[in-house]
This record gives structure tokens, C-alpha cells and sequence, in this order.
């Protein structure tokens, strides 16, 4: 079964493997068959996910609660953390309330098609990720495309398209380029014609906005039109997923996304881990600070290099080498430096890329060695 096409993916450089990795070192550092490699692959952009802090909490809550949760939260599946945790995730992204889900593919999959029905109107980014793509696909609204960033598209199809409501979907940093989306002319041209905004902050979440998102970065105030989408799985370190939102927006979601309705709850050591990352990260803004540090250093050695980086503007930096069998050949070669970064290819990608991406956890020599490496494989 499926041996052709399987057989035509490894002919055309498309065939993907799980590769294992032995027990962490740091967020830096990763072991691949019992060799330590730096790590330029990770979203941990703050380097929690292996905070002696995080880790504690979690184990208390282990302690206390058990590991499994037994249901879903609409049968007793939950604990006080759960809650716990959405009103604190609420308070940070500066909306009324929260609700979590267990993954970001989850909650894109489950709220999109709760809040936009047949009659309304999605307009979404045609490089928004996978998981808004399905989301707008399991939802019966009308579907409008615009080209990736154009705010001028965008006014033409929202003054174009009728519907009972229009809804505008858009990833705030862009996970395969590391661009950031035109947040406030997108925001006004929504206010203009009365349209919802649909934020998908997982890689903006504890890394733009001083940690806050991509609201805080453009200065926009959360209102009662905009939903925030965000995860703890990238810069917190942790796992699982928020809706945040005006309170009917969320008491919506509680009894009509699928994917919370009918989802066993998160353990809840997962929330006390959240809660943790939660606290570092607004007790102290070193991390984001350091993240950004190393950013500006990897970057200006890439270009230097004279590398095509499209149009990164994060800790996401796309390294454009040639082709996908070149691409391959460049991610072989640095792992045979012991440096790991994979290759990006199609379909994820129009354009095969190295996907870098630098964290707070990186050293300057982690990030000199990459670049000395760069300067080999040119």
C-alpha cells in the first residue's frame, strides 16, 4: 500500500524520516544518535522548556494531581489550574478571557469553523500555516485569499465580498520566513468595514511586544472584534493552547469547538507548567532581551555571508541555498559539523530553505560556529 507514492517522494527528495533524539542537553544543544549537535531547529525561543523552575512546578502538580486527566473538561476533566491558567493568559494578552486547547493545529482546527458559519467570509493570508488552512477548510464560510502581506489585496476583496460577517485570519510571525504581518494596517482596514481579526501569535507569543505578542508589538489594543490565538509549546516552553477573546467569544467556543468539546484535557502538571513560563517571562524581560541579541548577531553574519533570507524579520531566519537536493546537501553538511538545521521543502515551501532559528539559549560561539560553517558549505 501507497509504495508509488511513496517511492515518487524519494525520488523527488520529499521523503521525510522521524529522527530521535536522546534526553535534552539545553535548548542549545541536541543528541543525535548519542553526538551532541547545536541546535538551530528548536522554538524555544526563550530556552524554558528545560527551566529548573518550569520542570519543578510541573512535578509538584504530577505529585498532586496524577498524570492523566480522564476527560474532557466539560466532563470533570479539569482541575484549578486549568482555569488558573486561562485567567492568567487572559490578563496577559489583554482580553476578558481564555480558553485553552490542546494544541495550536487544535484550537486553529476547532474555533475557526465555530465562528465563521456558512453566509460569512474568511479572508486569509495565503502563506498562513497549515492549521488556519484546515481551520478555513472545515468551516462552511466563503474563502477569500489574499497575497501574502498586501494590505491593498485585502481592502479589494473586503470591499468586494458581501457576508454576514467578515472574518480576517493572519499568522502575526510567519513560521516558514520569520516576517511579520502588516498587523496595523490590517487591524484598521478590519475596523473599517466592521470585520473580526483572527491573530495566530504562536511565534509571536514571548517574542515580540517585550514577550506580550504581536498586539503589543504594534501598539493595537485588544478589543472585542479581535481573537488571539497563542501557544505555550514555542517561547514558554511548555504545551497546549489559547483562545483569547471577549467572554462570549470564549463561552462560544466552550460549547461549539469540537476539538475542546470532545478533547481529553491537558495534565494538569502541562498547566502548572505554563502557569511557571508565564511568570518568568513577565518577571523578568532578560530572555526576550538575550533572544533578540542573538537574533541580530545570526542575522548580520548570515547576510553577511551574502545568503538570501527572504524577508525575515525574527528569530525565524529561512537560509535560501539552491534547489531541494542542495538544500539536503547543505543540512547534511552541517550536521556532519555537528550543527542541526533542517531542510524545508515542498510542499511545506514554494522556495527549499534551511529553517534556522536562534534562541535565548544560544551562546555567541554556538551562533560564530553556525556562521563559520555557512562560510565553509558557501
Amino acid at each position: 500500500m501507497f509504495f508509488e507514492e511513496l517511492e515518487r517522494l524519494r525520488q523527488d527528495n520529499l521523503f521525510r524520516q522521524i529522527r530521535d533524539r536522546g534526553p535534552a542537553c539545553t535548548t542549545a544543544k541536541i543528541l543525535i544518535n548519542g553526538i551532541e549537535h547545536i541546535n538551530f531547529s528548536s522554538n524555544d525561543y526563550l530556552g524554558l522548556a528545560n527551566h529548573p523552575s518550569i520542570t519543578e512546578a510541573a512535578k509538584k502538580a504530577l505529585d498532586k494531581y496524577g498524570f492523566g486527566s480522564g476527560a474532557s473538561r466539560l466532563l470533570s476533566g479539569g482541575t484549578e489550574l486549568h482555569g488558573e491558567l486561562e485567567r492568567k493568559i487572559a490578563e496577559f494578552k489583554g482580553a476578558e478571557a481564555a480558553l485553552i486547547f490542546n494544541s495550536g493545529y487544535t484550537a486553529n482546527i476547532s474555533a475557526i469553523p465555530a465562528i465563521a458559519g456558512e453566509g460569512d467570509v474568511i479572508f486569509s493570508d495565503e502563506l498562513n500555516h497549515a492549521s488556519i488552512i484546515d481551520g478555513c477548510r472545515l468551516s462552511r464560510a466563503k474563502k477569500a485569499i489574499y497575497r501574502h502581506r498586501d494590505v491593498e489585496h485585502l481592502s479589494e476583496l473586503i470591499k468586494k465580498e458581501n457576508g454576514k460577517r467578515k472574518i480576517v485570519i493572519t499568522d502575526t510571525v510567519f513560521s516558514m520566513d520569520g516576517d511579520i504581518a502588516p498587523l496595523k494596517e490590517i487591524s484598521d482596514i478590519c475596523q473599517r468595514h466592521n470585520a473580526i481579526l483572527y491573530i495566530d501569535d504562536a511565534h509571536g507569543t514571548g517574542v515580540l511586544g517585550n514577550g506580550k505578542g504581536a498586539l503589543s508589538h504594534f501598539g493595537i489594543k485588544p478589543g472585542h472584534k479581535i481573537i488571539q490565538m497563542g501557544t505555550f509549546s514555542k517561547a514558554l516552553g511548555s504545551y497546549g493552547a489559547f483562545i483569547a477573546a471577549d467572554k462570549n467569544v470564549t463561552d462560544w467556543l466552550t460549547n461549539t469547538a469540537r476539538g475542546f468539546i470532545y478533547s481529553t484535557a491537558l495534565p494538569a502538571c502541562i498547566f502548572a507548567a505554563s502557569i511557571e513560563a508565564l511568570k518568568i517571562l513577565q518577571n523578568d524581560l532578560s530572555l526576550v532581551k538575550k533572544l533578540w541579541q542573538n537574533r541580530e548577531r545570526l542575522f548580520k553574519g548570515i547576510k553577511d555571508l551574502k545568503f538570501d533570507t527572504i524577508d525575515s524579520e525574527t528569530p525565524i531566519i529561512p537560509v535560501v541555498v539552491g534547489d531541494t537536493n542542495t538544500t539536503l546537501k547543505f543540512s547534511e553538511l552541517l550536521m556532519s559539523h555537528n550543527i542541526y538545521a533542517p531542510a524545508i521543502r515542498p510542499p511545506t515551501v514554494k522556495v527549499p530553505r534551511l529553517r534556522v532559528t536562534v534562541t535565548a539559549a544560544h551562546t555567541e560561539d554556538d551562533i560564530d560556529e553556525l556562521l563559520k560553517v555557512l562560510l565553509f558549505a558557501k
